[in-house]
Formats: C-alpha cells, sequence, structure tokens
C-alpha cells in the first residue's frame, strides 16, 4: 500500500501542480469549520457509485474523467447554480393577486444586500409570499442559490411544503422539486421515496431522479434547492453533533427563513441563534418572521441589551427590522379582525365538548385546542359518550383528533382532514375539529369558533390566527370572530405549586419542569381577557405580547401576586437553558483543539438533542401493521416517560384488534382513533 500511496502523491502533483508552489492558507477557525464541512460534502457525491464507477486500475489521466463527471453530478443533483427565474423579481412572479400587500411590499422594498430580516406582522397577512419574493429578489442578484423554509412542526412543513411547490411551478420555466425536510420521510416535490438496502431510495413515480439527491438522507435536507421543514435541521447544525458541519456547509448558499420564531423556549432560541450566526457569517442571508415576537426575543435576535417596557411597547406594528433599524409598515385594513375574547371558569373535556357540541349543532365549525394530549382525548370521549361523534373530524368515515401521538402514516392522513374539514375551501357546516398544540401555529385554518385553554398571550395570539382567517361565509351568530378560553376554576395561584392541564410546574424534582411554566405570564394573559373583551387584531399585538411577556411587567405581576419566589425559578430556568445551549452549540469561531491538545467539540459520552426534555424511544412495528385508520404504518414514537426502561430495539408484538394492541417488553398500549394510550398514569 506504500507504493500505491506513493503513486498517489505523485498523481496529486500532476494533477494539481500549483501544490509545488501554493502556500497552505491561514488555518483560521472559520475557514477550517467551512473546510471539514465542505469535505464531507464531497466525499457524500464522490462516493455514490451510481455517479463514480469503481475502477479497479490507476489510470494517469483519471482526474479529468473525475473532473467531469463531478461537473455533471453537481448539476444533476441540485447543487450547481439554481435555475433562473421565469421572469423579473416581481410580484407577479409570486401570486396572481393584482397588488402586495403592505407586509408583503414592504419586503419586496427591502434592499439584496439587507443579510438579516426580521418581519413582525399578523398571522394571515401573506408573510410566506413576503418569504418568497425575498428569495426571488435574492436570486435574481445572485445572493442565493436556495431556500430553506423552517417552522415549528411537522404538520405544518407538510402543509407549507405543498403552498411552497405550487409556488415554484410559478416561479420557475424548470422548476426545483421543494424537499419536504422530515426525517423518516423521502419526498420531493408530488413524489413519495420509499428507502432501499445499499442507500437507495425508490420513487413511487417510477423515476431515477438523481435531483431528488437532497431528499434521500435528512443529513442532506438543507443541500436541496428548496426544502421546507422543521426547525430542528437548522439546529442540527448549529450543535456539536454528526453532520454539523455538512448541514451548515450544505445551508451556506441558501435564504434560510424561520417561521414563528416566538415559538422556541431559551434552549431552542440559543441553538437556532448559533447556527443562523454562523451562516450570516458565511455571508449567508436569514429572514425571521413571527405575529407574536416579544421584546425580549427580538432584542436577542438583533443582539440588543434589554430594553424599557413603556419604549417596547410603544413601537409600530406591523413591522421590519434590518441593520437600519425599524421599518415601520402600515396596517392591513383586510386584515384586520375583532375578536371577542371570552373566559370560561371550567376547562374539563366535559365542559369543552359542551360548548363545542352546541355551537357546532349551530353550523359552526369549532376547533377546540387543548393543552395536553390528555385533555384532548377527554374532550373527545365527551363528544361521542354525549351524542356529538358524528359531528367529529374524520378520516375515512372514523370520528378522531388530532395530536402528536399519531404514527406518521395516520398523522399525514390526519393533517389532510383537518385542512378539508375547517382550511380555508372548506365547505360550510358544523363539526369539531379537536388538538393540541399540533394545530396552533403555521396552519392555514379558518374555523368559526375557537375554545381553547389559557395559555401563553403569544401562543394565545397564534391559536387566534386559525380563526376568521379568511373572508368567508360565516353561519347566522357567528359572523363575529369569537374565542372562548378555558380557565382552572380555582384560579391560577394552585399552579405555582402543582401543574394541571400542561400550566404550571410539575410539583416532583427541585427544578420546573411542564409544558407552560410561567404562571406570572399566564396571568398576565388572563388579566388582558378580563380587562379588554375586544381584541382588534393587529392594532393590539404589540401591546398585548408586551403585557404578558415584557420581563418588567412580569416581574411587577409576581411581586404583585407574591409569587416573587416563582419568578425566580421561572427566569432561573430560562437563564439555565440559555447555559445548556451554550455548552452544545458549535462554535465555529474556536478552533478544533483547545490549547492543552482536546477536542473541544463532540463528545462521545452524550446525546446532545435540538429542544430540551426527555427523548422518547422509537418503536418498530411489525410489517402488516394496520394503522387506525385502515393504512399500513411502520413506527411508533413513545413520549419520554412511556419510555423509561425501552431502549427501542425490544420486540414489539401487535394484536390487530381493533383497537390495535401493542405489546413491548412488559407495557400494553392501544392503538385507535385517539391515538396511542396507555393504561393508568397521569397521561399528558
Amino acid at each position: 500500500w506504500r507504493a500505491q500511496e506513493l503513486v498517489l502523491g505523485r498523481s496529486l502533483l500532476d494533477w494539481f501542480p500549483v501544490i509545488r508552489t501554493a502556500s497552505v492558507p491561514e488555518p483560521k477557525p472559520a475557514l477550517v469549520h467551512f473546510f471539514c464541512g465542505l469535505l464531507t460534502l464531497a466525499d457524500w457525491v464522490g462516493s455514490d457509485r451510481r455517479a463514480f464507477p469503481f475502477e479497479a486500475d490507476y489510470r494517469p489521466d483519471y482526474w479529468r474523467t473525475a473532473s467531469e463527471r463531478a461537473r455533471q453530478r453537481v448539476a444533476q443533483i441540485g447543487l450547481a447554480a439554481c435555475p433562473p427565474l421565469r421572469g423579473p423579481a416581481a410580484w407577479s412572479l409570486i401570486s396572481d393577486h393584482a397588488d402586495p400587500r403592505d407586509a408583503q411590499r414592504a419586503i419586496g422594498a427591502m434592499p439584496t444586500d439587507e443579510r438579516l430580516i426580521l418581519l413582525e406582522a399578523e398571522t394571515g397577512a401573506g408573510k410566506t409570499e413576503a418569504a418568497l419574493w425575498r428569495f426571488a429578489a435574492l436570486l435574481a442578484d445572485r445572493k442565493v442559490d436556495s431556500l430553506y423554509f423552517a417552522v415549528p412542526t411537522r404538520a405544518a412543513a407538510r402543509q407549507l411544503h405543498q403552498r411552497v411547490n405550487s409556488a415554484l411551478q410559478r416561479m420557475f420555466d424548470q422548476p426545483p422539486e421543494a424537499v419536504l425536510a422530515i426525517p423518516g420521510q423521502a419526498v420531493a416535490g408530488d413524489a413519495i421515496g420509499m428507502r432501499l438496502p445499499d442507500f437507495r431510495v425508490l420513487w413511487d413515480d417510477g423515476t431515477v431522479a438523481p435531483q431528488r439527491w437532497a431528499a434521500e438522507h435528512s443529513a442532506r435536507y438543507l443541500a436541496a434547492r428548496v426544502a421546507v421543514g422543521t426547525v430542528d435541521q437548522v439546529a442540527l447544525g448549529g450543535l456539536q453533533v454528526k453532520f454539523a458541519h455538512l448541514r451548515g456547509v450544505s445551508l451556506s448558499r441558501a435564504l434560510l427563513v424561520i417561521d414563528e420564531v416566538h415559538a422556541s423556549d431559551p434552549y431552542m432560541t440559543e441553538t437556532q441563534l448559533a447556527m443562523a450566526q454562523a451562516h450570516l457569517g458565511l455571508g449567508g442571508h436569514v429572514m425571521l418572521m413571527s405575529a407574536t415576537l416579544g421584546a425580549a426575543a427580538r432584542r436577542r435576535w438583533r443582539s440588543e441589551p434589554p430594553g424599557d417596557l413603556a419604549y417596547d411597547r410603544a413601537l409600530p406594528y406591523p413591522a421590519a427590522w434590518t441593520s437600519r433599524g425599524l421599518h415601520p409598515i402600515p396596517a392591513d385594513p383586510d386584515a384586520a379582525k375583532v375578536v371577542q375574547v371570552e373566559p370560561h371558569s371550567g376547562w374539563s373535556g366535559a365542559d369543552a365538548a359542551r360548548l363545542a357540541a352546541g355551537a357546532a349543532g349551530q353550523g359552526a365549525r369549532v376547533l377546540v385546542i387543548r393543552n395536553t394530549v390528555a385533555r384532548s382525548q377527554e374532550t373527545y370521549e365527551a363528544c361521542m359518550q354525549s351524542g356529538a361523534g358524528g359531528l367529529l373530524l374524520a378520516v375515512n368515515g372514523i370520528p378522531t383528533l388530532h395530536h402528536s401521538r399519531f404514527a406518521a402514516e395516520d398523522r399525514a392522513l390526519l393533517d389532510s382532514a383537518v385542512e378539508k374539514a375547517i382550511g380555508k375551501d372548506s365547505p360550510l357546516g358544523g363539526r369539531i375539529v379537536i388538538g393540541t398544540q399540533t394545530l396552533e401555529q403555521s396552519l392555514d385554518l379558518c374555523a368559526d369558533l375557537l375554545i381553547t385553554d389559557l395559555c401563553p398571550m403569544d401562543v394565545l395570539l397564534q391559536r387566534i390566527g386559525r380563526l376568521h382567517r379568511h373572508r368567508r361565509p360565516r353561519p347566522d351568530g357567528f359572523a363575529q370572530a369569537r374565542v372562548i378560553v378555558l380557565c382552572p376554576p380555582t384560579g391560577l395561584d394552585p399552579l405555582t405549586r402543582a401543574a394541571e392541564n400542561g400550566l404550571g410546574a410539575f410539583a416532583h424534582g427541585p427544578s420546573l419542569s411542564g409544558v407552560y411554566v410561567d404562571v406570572p405570564g399566564l396571568q398576565a394573559t388572563l388579566d388582558q381577557i378580563t380587562a379588554q373583551p375586544v381584541w382588534r387584531i393587529p392594532q393590539m399585538n404589540r401591546a398585548l405580547v408586551e403585557a404578558a411577556t415584557h420581563p418588567q411587567a412580569l416581574a411587577a405581576l409576581a411581586e404583585a401576586r407574591g409569587w416573587q419566589g416563582y419568578w425566580q425559578r421561572v427566569t432561573g430556568k430560562a437563564l439555565a437553558e440559555m447555559r445548556t445551549a451554550g455548552l452544545v452549540t458549535l462554535d465555529r469561531s474556536l478552533p478544533f483543539l483547545d490549547p492543552n491538545g482536546a477536542v473541544r467539540c463532540f463528545p462521545d459520552d452524550e446525546r446532545i438533542r435540538t429542544r430540551l426534555g426527555g427523548e422518547g424511544v422509537i418503536l418498530t412495528l411489525p410489517e402488516g401493521t394496520i394503522g387506525a385508520f385502515g393504512a399500513p404504518i411502520h413506527r411508533f414514537a413513545l413520549p419520554a416517560h412511556w419510555s423509561g426502561g425501552l431502549t427501542g430495539e425490544e420486540a414489539v408484538g401487535v394484536d390487530p384488534g381493533p383497537p390495535v394492541k401493542v405489546t413491548v417488553s412488559d407495557r400494553v398500549m392501544r392503538y385507535g382513533p385517539m391515538g396511542l394510550q396507555q393504561g393508568g398514569g397521569d397521561d399528558v
């Protein structure tokens, strides 16, 4: 092998004669990190024998062959320059609407040398089209070659993927296929792939399509010309994990759009911020979007010091932020919405079911969003027991609900059913869609009535965004947008000692844990509901969000309520999450080795995740398992608190039921139209 090594070394000098005289560039950390990613990307492309057939015998002229094959392959798989737009990057390229809305017009007018834009605009203001217009402008000006559109949830990614894929048909003569960046799935455009041995993928349209290369492995999603997926794929590029450098390099040519940027907790914000800053450091472009971003989070994204409540509350809304500062955007009269907000004392499943059934019986399309899976299932059961089952969301004629504890194949069916039931083009007629946080953001839903649990203000406004989203006929009695907020009958003080229905902190353990632990923020939200029963959106958005999220407002409320100790624990939890993120983010400004020669990153003894909290196991089901709606399913992702003692490698037994009975180790679960369930315990 030493002889062959010598041959290869001499060949390199022949193929790259500049090596003899060139000096090695200074190993600046940012360059070294980038080169690592570039080398990994090149290795993945060059290791594909479909493009580079193995040659057993050495050829002195092989470099010419390899170079030509590389040029062809890079073009085939979409790593070359993006094809030109169909025409100038004007509004007509994006939409068939005659004129852009005000938020869209503001983004369309932004100079392409602005590399970080934050758009604050109400739900339904057309932020998606604004982002696509920004992409077109940057592409036309040769500032970017690709687009990654990040959203908080898989359900939102699926729906947005369809919208983006349709938009690409309008924008390009040779439109790229938008990749759906959800791990475990291979989707490009309308085609669905099935992974085969030897790293191959069989596409359901029978096409051998090299341009779908990025869709065939989750580590390559960011290399797509256009991809729509979760924010987790972005965060993975900013963490000390396998393929982080590959993801960073793949993203470097893209416009990165992060929608609903408010939805991230402190840990997620820090990990996404690390990747966004690294991307900007390479000359990349980032666009952040939110309807409900508080000043504290906005200032963190913009590296600004904390501000005064009165000042932050008085800032214009809608608005865009760039390096040049704040750009006020005129309020869109067509997007204005007057919402009647009613607190309701009582938040049992029976309470929610009674209210929903009454409204649906009058012809309303009712959206019910509960804070926990358990409470959503309780609401479903109450509807069934009260005789309202015929009004519920249905898949293949089976009444059901929407939450995270369904197999991926069934979730796709549920997503489609929800859109048909209460989406933009849903027909008139009474029906009830029950769900959890999976339905609260980035989905184009348009309910006649919203029933929701009390939740943080920014989340509540997102949920209200699924109400009267479009101008369309409404049943009698529902012409006015109306939301009923279910509240604990005993007030919020008990939540500082024990959690209920996703609010407050679990009693066990020294640290705070729960779904929505910020009780002062919840009380501030409830105070706004009781003080102002009519909300004018977007006119009141800024004031509502700051009243219930600004640190100064919440500190004052905690003191007035005697919750100072609890508030200190809440703020301490946020700081701890930020510090935790700092320990696991990939700092591309540092060399790989510290002064003692130890590796700084990629620890071997822990699993780093994009979201804090326990990680559930994934159970692989026997071949031929049929899900809740008659379609084959292949695996379940268990909640973390169900997964203790399991590895995911255990044999899984299935009794087809119905309901399907799943046995793993000493545990038995059932699966049907209510999703995955287990007996006993507080199932949240």
